[in-house]
Formats: structure tokens, C-alpha cells, sequence
């Protein structure tokens, strides 16, 4: 069996390298922990989740949630682990951030294949094959190598990452919990706690958000805001009522000391199993954290607001996929070089670890030379690998969505039902493949 280098222990580096590992390969897993970290991580264990601590919604209606479903049938660590770790959090998938690194760790610690490197890269190593999961916070060094090798397909944009505020700091008394349309986790609607807004408290709250001090850019830097994570006064600088109509919609909610639905509404979602903190849900913000600290006191219940994490405001790289990588997702300029994760141009957690699962089998297929055996084109998995081969000029990070897929033959189905019939044909067709990928496994 050949030896792998991999470079980065995120989500996507670390799925790979355990993919890679219980096929029989020897990995070299390259990790700057504890030597350095990136602007946005706090610990030095690996698979950090660095943002929110959701891996959003788990229904199989909704694109993520089938991405989801295909990774556990598949064989997923990533996924394997999310579930041993999640905590509430209404309809979506939600985890105890530092039980599933710890965990995550754990088990690259506990595979005899895989030998980690504390290692600061700042060149792509000479090893081959050589797999670069470095996530979008890839060091300037390393970035700019890449750029030499690829040409000018390199492009930054920013992310933001939400506040956290302790439970204790909450004033219970003004808030209430309860999840849209009481879709909780095995009967649980009160996943989530809403923070109420009248109209007059609404629209004052968003006049301070619009008026507060933002860190501005570095003069080198032109500002890419990736659309599924706005930060919260960009979309407060859209218009009045932007918010009310995305984080703060108050649909499927009814506050029963009124009877009535709210105005808005902030939600707050816990941020470990026994609900000590909460993460503000779609407040990603750039507002230095002594604005924050007003603005975010301005919210019903979060008056005396301890915060454990102020939001902040990173950089984000990933390249230009459709033209630089290959169906194997490999370097067309740098043969034996495979890149995997949100540095392709994937958005989220789930995304990033499902990038490294399907990175490492077709990195595996050309190790064995046998011919490549990507998912079936009408699943999930495929669906994210149909993204990074879509020719546009503006290419962008995504996450994984409905339009990725080849449409059903039954045009007249609603919406819904459609989206279920497409999870169907999927998982059906998954099953016979994932059977197969899983028989390659070696004890």
C-alpha cells in the first residue's frame, strides 16, 4: 500500500485521512497544532469547529440533511461522531464542539495507520500523493504557494463567526422556548430559546446594529462575504426589515405569554449537552467587541449578557475548482497533488468532512489503479462534486443545495414532495455503491 501525506486536521483532513487508513494506507497527517493556529481557533485538538456549532437541518427535505444521511450509510467518521456527540437543537444537527474534537481526536489517535505531525507548512511537500485539506484559513505561505502552481485561480472572501453568551446571564423571565413549529429533536420543541422583539424594540435594535463600529478590512484585503453567512449589519444595511425576514423571522413562533407571534425574534441555541451556552443563530458580526457588547445587551433577555465568545471576522481561501481540478480532484498543474474540503469551494461542516470522504475513495481508487467510482450522480455526494465542476466565471463557495441535483423525471410533485422523491432516488441508488466502498475496508 503507498503512503499519503495530508496536510491539514480539519473536518475534511481528518475524514480523509481515516478513509485512507482503514483502506489499507499508511498516512502522514500534518497539522500546525499545537505549534500555531489560525486566527479563528481556540484549541489544539483537531476536527475544531471554529463558527456555529450546527450542522444544520437533519430532515432528508432538505439538501444537507440527505448529505448527511449518504455519509452515515457510507461510513462517515465525521458523521459517526457528530451523532455520539450532538445536543439539542430543534430540527437541525447540533454538537457539543469540544466532545466531538476531543472525540474526533481520539480516534485518529487510535488508528495504527495514521501518524500525526505537529508541522507549520508553508510549501506543498514533495510527498506524493499529497492531499492538502487546509481548510479556508489557509496560511498566507502555504496560499501563496498554491497560487504560484495554479496561477491567479486563488480568491479570498470573508466568513463570520456568532457571539456566545452564557446561560446563566440569560433573563429567563423575558425569554421563552420553543422551535419553529415545534420541530424538535424526538418530540423536544423547545430546542431553541427566542429572545421577542416588538416593533418599536425591532426597529431600534437595527438602527444601533447599522450605526455601530465595525473593524474595517485590512487596506489589501477587497471584502467577499459568502452569502450564507452574512455578517448581521450587512444584512441590516439591506433594509429595515432584512433581518425580520432571515435570522430573526419570527415564523412558526408564538410567544404564549402573549399568544401572539413576535415582532422578531433572536434565537439562541445551546452550545453543549447540558445547555451551560448558547450561540446567537445567524448573528455572525465584524462590530468590535465593545460595540458588541452594547448592541447585543439591546436584545429582550440578554440585558446582563456574559459573553464567552465575541463574534469575529475571518478570511476565507479556496480556488477556482471548475478549471484547476480533475473528476479525482486533483491539481491539473500538479500532478499527485488532491485537495479536499472548503479550500475546493464547499461551504459548511458537513460539506467540508463529505469533500475529504470522497477526495480520500477516489484518491484510493488511483492508488489501487482501478477506475475511479465516484457517488452515483443523482446523490448528495455527487451533487457537491457537480459544484466544483460547474464552469462560471464568478465561481463561489456553496453549500449543498437542490439545484446541484439532476431534476426527476415527475415535474408535477410540490416542492416538498419533490425534495423527498429526490432523497429516495438517492439513498436507493446510494446503497449498492456504499456497500461496495465499505467491502474495501481492510481490519
Amino acid at each position: 500500500m503507498s503512503r499519503v501525506t495530508v496536510v491539514g486536521g480539519g473536518l475534511a483532513g481528518c475524514e480523509a485521512a481515516l478513509q485512507l487508513a482503514r483502506r489499507g494506507h499508511d498516512v502522514a497527517l500534518l497539522e500546525q497544532k499545537p505549534l500555531a493556529r489560525t486566527p479563528a481557533q481556540t484549541g489544539d485538538g483537531l476536527a475544531e469547529l471554529v463558527c456555529s456549532n450546527s450542522m444544520r437541518g437533519a430532515s432528508l427535505g432538505n439538501a444537507v440533511g440527505l448529505l448527511k444521511e449518504e455519509l452515515r450509510r457510507a461510513g462517515s467518521v465525521v458523521m459517526e461522531v457528530a451523532d455520539l456527540t450532538r445536543v439539542p437543537a430543534g430540527g437541525a444537527l447540533a454538537v457539543d464542539r469540544e466532545r466531538f474534537s476531543a472525540e474526533m481526536t481520539a480516534r485518529v489517535a487510535a488508528e495504527p495507520r495514521i501518524t500525526v505531525t505537529p508541522a507549520v507548512v508553508e510549501a506543498l511537500p514533495a510527498a506524493r500523493p499529497l492531499l492538502l485539506a487546509t481548510g479556508p484559513l489557509t496560511g498566507d505561505a502555504l496560499a501563496a504557494d498554491l497560487a504560484r502552481v495554479v496561477g491567479e485561480a486563488r480568491l479570498a472572501y470573508y466568513d463570520a463567526i456568532a457571539p456566545i453568551v452564557s446561560a446563566e446571564s440569560i433573563d429567563w423571565s423575558r425569554v421563552f422556548k420553543q422551535s419553529r413549529y415545534g420541530k424538535g429533536d424526538d418530540g423536544d420543541d423547545e430546542a431553541y430559546v427566542n429572545c421577542p422583539f416588538d416593533r418599536a424594540g425591532y426597529l431600534a435594535f437595527v438602527d444601533e446594529i447599522v450605526r455601530a463600529e465595525k473593524v474595517p478590512p485590512r487596506e489589501f484585503e477587497k471584502i467577499r462575504y459568502f452569502e450564507g453567512c452574512l455578517p448581521v449589519e450587512v444584512m441590516a444595511e439591506r433594509g429595515p426589515r432584512t433581518l425580520s425576514f432571515g435570522p430573526m423571522k419570527p415564523v412558526g413562533l408564538t410567544d404564549p405569554r402573549t399568544g401572539k407571534r413576535p415582532w422578531a425574534v433572536v434565537q439562541l441555541r445551546p452550545e453543549d449537552a447540558n445547555a451551560t451556552s448558547y450561540n446567537l443563530v445567524g448573528f455572525q458580526t465584524r462590530m468590535t467587541f465593545t460595540e458588541q457588547a452594547r448592541v447585543l445587551r439591546l436584545i429582550p433577555g440578554l440585558e446582563q449578557a456574559e459573553f464567552f465568545r465575541f463574534g469575529s471576522v475571518h478570511r476565507n481561501t479556496f480556488v477556482h475548482a471548475p478549471t484547476i481540478l480533475d473528476e479525482a480532484m486533483q491539481l491539473r498543474a500538479a500532478p499527485g497533488v488532491f485537495l479536499a474540503g472548503q479550500i475546493t469551494g464547499v461551504e459548511g461542516y458537513v460539506e467540508s468532512a463529505a469533500g475529504g470522504f470522497v477526495a480520500a475513495l477516489l484518491l484510493a481508487d488511483r492508488m489501487a489503479g482501478r477506475p475511479l467510482s465516484p457517488p452515483p450522480p443523482t446523490t448528495a455526494l455527487a451533487a457537491l462534486s457537480s459544484h466544483l465542476r460547474r464552469e462560471t466565471k464568478d465561481f463561489q463557495p456553496s453549500n449543498v443545495t437542490w439545484a446541484h441535483f439532476p431534476p426527476l423525471a415527475d415535474a408535477s410533485l410540490k416542492k416538498r414532495e419533490r425534495y423527498l422523491a429526490m432523497a429516495d432516488r438517492a439513498l436507493a441508488d446510494l446503497a449498492p455503491w456504499a456497500e461496495a466502498r465499505r467491502a474495501e475496508r481492510v481490519a
